[in-house]
């Protein structure tokens, strides 16, 4: 259950994290959610996919660990096989908090009730001795604020999407080494022949705002299906 807090030294003075891998760190998660602004990074190591929330109907871009909730195929005990996390998930505990008064600054809050909130002494130290921040929470600070402007900067992105109609759903069917039928559907990706159709206005728009290297970012990490199931043929063949 979430337990969120402002993080100030008064309280967390003592405060631990622990920062490795590992499934009883809430690591075991089928996808995270993934800001355009690191498509780059993301498309390297993981497909990227859409998901419209059912109530409000806006996209959001998942970077897909695996087929099934609560499967992350590229963790393996204490250690994440990918050199890059997407922010939103290697952030955690953390995030950020909106205070009350307007136009105030954002403030680091904290998720008491998240796993990686240590109770056994052990893990990376935020504040030290003296109340200061920790190089790893400045660390993270910078990550959050990344983060905060990602998410606001994404809008656009997204506007420019259903503008063009540029997505459209799709589904995923692979029989795997054992014969096992392996499905993955409820997302959507970009439609290509949309995009292939569309004028030299549009493209030049969506190039100018910095939209279309992140719509073939998105179309370019499709090819990561090939290893993600590759993975899942190792899983599935250990048993």
């Amino acid at each position: 259950m979430s337990q969120h807090q402002i993080l100030n030294p008064a309280d967390h003075g003592q405060l631990r994290i622990h920062t490795e891998a590992g499934a009883e760190y809430g690591d075991n998660v089928m996808a995270s959610l993934a800001m355009p602004a690191e498509f780059r990074e993301v498309q390297a190591h993981y497909p990227i996919v859409f998901r419209r929330d059912a109530e409000t109907g806006k996209l959001a871009a998942l970077a897909l660990f695996g087929f099934e909730a609560g499967e992350n195929l590229f963790l393996n005990g204490s250690t994440w096989e990918a050199r890059y996390r997407p922010m939103a998930h290697a952030v955690q505990p953390f995030l950020i908090g909106r205070a009350a008064e307007e136009g105030a600054p954002p403030q680091v809050h904290i998720d008491m009730g998240h796993a990686r909130v240590s109770t056994n002494g052990e893990g990376m130290r935020v504040f030290d001795d003296a109340g200061t921040a920790t190089p790893y929470l400045e660390a993270i600070a910078n990550m959050l604020g990344d983060l905060d402007y990602a998410w606001h900067e994404s809008e656009a992105f997204f506007t420019a999407l259903e503008a063009y109609s540029l997505v459209e759903p799709f589904s995923l069917e692979v029989t795997l080494d054992n014969g096992a039928v392996q499905t993955l559907v409820g997302f959507q990706t970009i439609h290509e022949e949309r995009l292939a159709g569309l004028d030299g206005e549009a493209l030049a728009a969506l190039m100018a705002e910095g939209h279309l290297a992140r719509i073939y970012m998105v179309l370019a990490s499709l090819a990561q299906f090939g290893g993600l199931v590759a993975r899942k043929n190792r899983k599935v063949a250990l048993g």
